[in-house]
């Protein structure tokens, strides 16, 4: 017998959510395949099982939230390993103690030992909140006839007894009603989702975070572009020459000259780094991720293109490893692919600042004493104000506009 276990998968994540189970209990697993999707707070992870048999029981149900190490199901080895089962029930039906055994199944995962040496049941989610709380399991009165702890068996554990039983009957009362489905459509967070909304919320109370803004006329850059594409394109095995190399390498070398806007502050330090990963914002349709293409200040222009290619149909895909989102110094966020004319991003972790592309548009503007009609964007830097100043903030993106403007510069800097 075997124990599918949630797998250490990265050092910041301590527990996930189980999105999706590829098999059912009495199905074949063979040794290496994937039974189990288990969504993370970056990632989503696909578990394996590590021999061969039938699952005889699921012990972790789709949406629970399991810690690493938590056996969430059990694989018996060879192909009859489902049929033993009924035999002894039929045999042994009568007995009292048969009854109850196939209930305490769910053991291995969600029972925790007690102080009292009791076995108890509890939900992942409840064995959490009573670790956290430092309350025994065994002293909490479960709600569910068949004592099964929950959560809010945990929650309410230690509190008088009218207040407990007066908040949970309110609740759903006042909710219920304030609810029209007719109207709205109620769909739940999932972890991805509110893991960004903490991680942004964190940001933004943490720093001082403040936004700069330039434009530049795109003219000589989109020339270049619609000029060499096509040799590009051929030279480099199909790999299409966009506007993200170009950005990417102008921002390496703004950072070169302004090494603050590449930093982090560590406790009372600011660590200057002095590498240059940069990781390039992705929509995908679970929510924003932002894989990191690494030592961009030695990649070519077409490696760039490949990289940041490579990394967005992974994301897309949801093949992206822990290994993929880790370590940026500096992030690209071009919101103008979907239009956005003007935007302020906000940081991504711990890193001091953000560049922000928008959409570009054509505008009238004075090119010496004439007026043009010119391919406009506006930029944006989001950057924290405790360790860069504004004097560093408008020359980064200074930089960044007259490189830009005059990209054959761009390849001085490479």
């Amino acid at each position: 017998m075997a124990e599918i276990i949630v797998p250490e998968l990265a050092e910041s994540i301590t527990e996930g959510t189980i999105a999706q189970w590829v098999k059912k209990p009495g199905d074949k697993v063979e040794k290496g395949e994937f039974i189990v999707e288990l969504e993370t707070d970056k990632v989503n992870a696909e578990i394996i099982s590590e021999e061969a048999g039938i699952l005889k029981e699921i012990l972790a149900e789709e949406g629970d939230t399991v810690l690493v190490g938590a056996v969430i199901a059990i694989v018996e080895a060879g192909d009859a390993a489902a049929t033993p089962a009924p035999t002894p029930a039929v045999e042994e039906a009568a007995p009292a103690p048969v009854v109850e055994a196939p209930k305490a199944a769910p053991a291995p995962v969600v029972v925790e030992e007690s102080s009292s040496t009791e076995r108890v049941i509890a939900s992942p989610a409840a064995r959490k909140l009573a670790r956290e709380k430092g309350i025994d399991l065994a002293s909490v009165s479960p709600v569910d006839p068949q004592g099964r702890v929950r959560v809010q068996d945990v929650a309410a554990h230690g509190t008088a007894p009218a207040a407990p039983a007066a908040k949970p009957a309110e609740a759903p009362k006042a909710a219920t009603p304030a609810v029209d489905e007719s109207r709205v459509t109620v769909e739940k967070m999932s972890r991805r989702r509110q893991t960004i909304a903490t991680r942004l919320l964190d940001v933004k109370q943490s720093t001082a975070m403040l936004t700069t803004f330039n434009e530049i006329d795109m003219t000589n850059v989109m020339a270049l572009r619609s000029r060499k594409k096509d040799q590009f394109q051929e030279k480099h095995d199909g790999t299409r020459l966009g506007f993200m190399s170009f950005f990417t390498k102008a921002v390496v070398a703004a950072l070169k000259k302004y090494p603050y806007v590449n930093a982090q502050i560590v406790g009372n330090e600011i660590h200057l780094n002095n590498f240059y990963d940069v990781g390039v914002a992705v929509s995908t349709d679970d929510g924003l991720v932002v894989p990191v293409v690494r030592d961009c200040d030695r990649k070519n222009f077409a490696e760039i293109e490949d990289a940041i290619g490579g990394l967005a149909k992974k994301a897309r895909d949801k093949k992206l490893q822990i290994a993929d989102l880790q370590g940026g110094s500096f992030t690209i966020t071009n919101g103008g692919v979907f239009g956005s004319l003007m935007s302020t991003p906000i940081m991504n972790g711990t890193q001091a600042a953000i560049l922000g592309m928008h959409t570009i548009q054509k505008r009238p503007i004075a090119v010496g004493d004439e007026v043009q009609i010119r391919p406009m964007m506006y930029v944006a830097l989001s950057y924290d104000h405790r360790i860069i100043d504004g004097k560093d903030s408008v020359g980064f993106l200074k930089t960044v506009k007259e490189l830009l403007e005059n990209p054959e510069d761009l390849l001085l800097e490479s």
